[in-house]
C-alpha cells in the first residue's frame, strides 16, 4: 500500500508489511498508518507533516524531550571514538563512571548491573535474588512473588512474575514456583483519589498469607512497581509499600522495586523508592535512563548484594550472567548526557512543581461521559472509562484515534488512557493535552 510521505519514507507498495509490529493491531494500523518521522522537545512531526504534541513522553521513556542535542553530540563523539567494547572480563571508562553517578544518586545502592531494556533488567534482578539466596546459604528460597495486574517486561520472568492476562495467556506454565498478590485497584473509597488512596494498605499483608502457604523458607524475592504503570496507572494506597518492606524484612525475602516507569523523575523524585521513602533490595531501570535515545536498563543493588558474591576465588566468575551489550559505550555516552541535563535544569524539581496543576487538570475531567475514575501522581495519570459492553477496549482506543487526527499523543490500555508527558512540559501543554482529550471524550459514543 502507499501513504502520503515525506521525502525520508519509502511508501512502495508493501513497505509496512515486513514489520511485525509490537504490541500493535497490526492490520487496523496498516490500513491507516500512524508514522513519526521526526521529534524535537515536546512535539512529534507526523509523515503527512502535522505536530502531535507528545502526551506519553513516547513510551513514558523520554523525559528530557526529544531531538536533546547535548545526548546527540555525545552519542556521536562516542561511536566515533570507541563503537563497541565486551563487557566479558573487559571494560572502558564510560561504563564505571555512568555507574559511580548512578549509585550517587541513591545512597542505599553500591552497585549497578546494566541491561539493554527494562525486561532484561527484570530478568537480571529475579537471577541476581535467587543467586544471592543461594550464596547466603538460602538455596531453598526458589519461589518468586509478583502481583495481579502487574507488567514487568516480556521476558519469561517478566511475564511470569507479572500478571496482565493477555500477556502470559498464550505461553504456557511460564516459570514454576511463582505466586502473585492481589492488586490495590478497586479498593472501596478510592475512587478518584488525588494522590495517594487512603484505602487499601490491608492488602499487603496478603504476603503473610502467602508467605504460610508455602514457608517463608522458600521465598527468595517479592516484585512489585510502586506505581504500576502499564495496566492503567494503579497508584499505591498509603502505608501499603511500607508494609510489604517491614513483612520482606520479617521473613527475608528480597524486595524489588520495579522502576523502569517510576525511575528518573516521573514522580518529581528521583525515583520511588526516595518519593515513598521505602527502600527496596533492588530497583530496575530503563526508559528514562538514557531518554529512550539508546536502548539501555539496569538493576540497582543494595549494599551487602554485590559483596555475599565476593567470597569465590579472584579470578573466578562470581554471577554467570550478562548481555553482548551490557554497558555499551554508546548507551552509556547518552546516559551520562541525559543525568547531566536532568540535574542542570532541574527537571525532578520541574516535575514537582507542575504535580498541583496536573492532578487539577487530571481531575477537571471528573464528570465527563464515560469518564468512571480518575488517577495521578507526580507527572503520571490513568483515566478509566466505562468500557462498551461486548466491546472491551473499544471506547479508549476511539480516543486514541481521535487524539492522535487532533494533535495528541496518548497512551491506552484496555479502557484506560494513560498520560505521562516529558519532564520539561509547561502549564501550557498541560493545559493543550487536557483540553484536547476533554473534548475528545465528550464525542464518544
Amino acid at each position: 500500500m502507499s501513504v502520503t510521505t515525506t521525502n525520508d519514507f519509502d511508501a512502495s507498495p508493501n513497505s509496512l508489511e515486513a514489520f511485525w509490529m509490537p504490541f500493535s493491531a497490526n492490520r487496523q494500523f496498516k490500513q491507516a498508518p500512524r508514522l513519526l518521522v521526526s521529534a524535537k522537545d515536546m512535539h512529534y512531526q507526523t509523515h503527512d507533516g502535522r505536530q502531535i504534541l507528545d502526551g506519553t513522553a513516547g513510551l513514558w521513556c523520554v523525559n528530557a524531550g526529544h531531538g536533546r542535542k547535548e545526548i546527540t553530540e555525545a552519542v556521536a563523539a562516542q561511536i566515533g571514538k570507541l563503537d563497541y567494547a565486551p563487557a566479558f572480563q573487559m571494560g572502558h571508562p564510560l561504563a564505571f563512571r555512568f555507574a559511580s553517578q548512578l549509585t550517587a544518586m541513591l545512597p542505599d545502592f553500591d552497585h549497578v548491573f546494566f541491561t539493554n531494556s527494562g525486561s532484561e533488567s527484570v530478568d537480571t534482578a529475579l537471577k541476581i535474588a535467587l543467586a544471592y539466596q543461594r550464596t547466603i546459604g538460602q538455596g531453598s528460597r526458589t519461589r518468586l512473588i509478583g502481583r495481579e495486574r502487574g507488567y514487568h517486561g516480556v521476558g519469561f520472568g517478566g511475564i511470569s512474575v507479572g500478571g496482565i492476562v493477555s500477556n502470559r495467556k498464550f505461553f504456557g506454565p511460564l516459570l514454576a514456583g511463582v505466586d502473585h498478590l492481589p492488586h490495590t485497584h478497586g479498593v472501596p473509597g478510592n475512587s478518584f483519589a488525588k494522590g495517594q488512596p487512603a484505602n487499601g494498605a490491608e492488602l499487603a499483608d496478603n504476603l503473610e498469607r502467602i508467605v504460610a502457604l508455602h514457608d517463608p523458607s522458600t521465598i527468595a524475592a517479592v516484585i512489585v512497581e510502586p506505581v504500576a504503570g502499564s495496566t492503567g496507572v494503579l497508584i499505591p494506597p498509603k502505608g501499603y509499600l511500607q508494609k510489604l518492606r517491614q513483612i520482606c524484612d520479617k521473613h527475608g525475602i528480597l524486595l524489588i522495586f520495579d522502576e523502569v516507569i517510576t525511575g528518573f523523575g516521573r514522580l518529581g523524585a528521583s525515583f520511588a523508592t526516595e518519593y515513598f521513602g521505602v527502600v527496596p533490595d533492588m530497583i530496575t531501570c530503563a526508559k528514562g535512563l538514557t531518554n529512550g535515545a539508546v536502548p539501555m536498563g539496569c538493576v540497582f543493588a543494595r549494599k551487602g548484594i554485590y559483596d555475599a558474591f565476593m567470597s569465590a576465588p579472584e579470578n573466578t566468575i562470581e554471577l554467570f550472567h550478562g548481555y553482548t551489550y551490557s554497558a555499551h559505550p554508546v548507551a552509556c555516552a547518552a546516559g551520562l548526557a541525559t543525568l547531566e541535563i536532568y540535574k542542570r535544569e532541574g527537571l525532578f524539581e520541574n516535575a514537582a512543581e507542575l504535580a498541583p496543576y496536573w492532578e487539577d487538570a487530571v481531575h477537571s475531567l471528573k464528570g465527563t461521559k464515560n469518564v468512571i475514575d480518575l488517577r495521578n501522581l507526580g507527572l503520571v495519570c490513568g483515566i478509566e472509562l466505562e468500557p462498551i459492553a461486548g466491546k472491551p477496549t473499544a471506547r479508549a482506543f476511539d480516543a486514541f484515534l481521535q487524539c492522535y487526527e487532533k494533535g495528541l499523543l496518548i497512551r491506552t490500555t484496555a479502557d484506560i488512557i494513560a498520560l505521562s508527558p516529558p519532564l520539561i512540559a509547561k502549564k501550557t501543554h498541560i493545559d493543550q493535552i487536557f483540553d484536547t482529550l476533554g473534548g475528545v471524550l465528550k464525542t464518544l459514543n
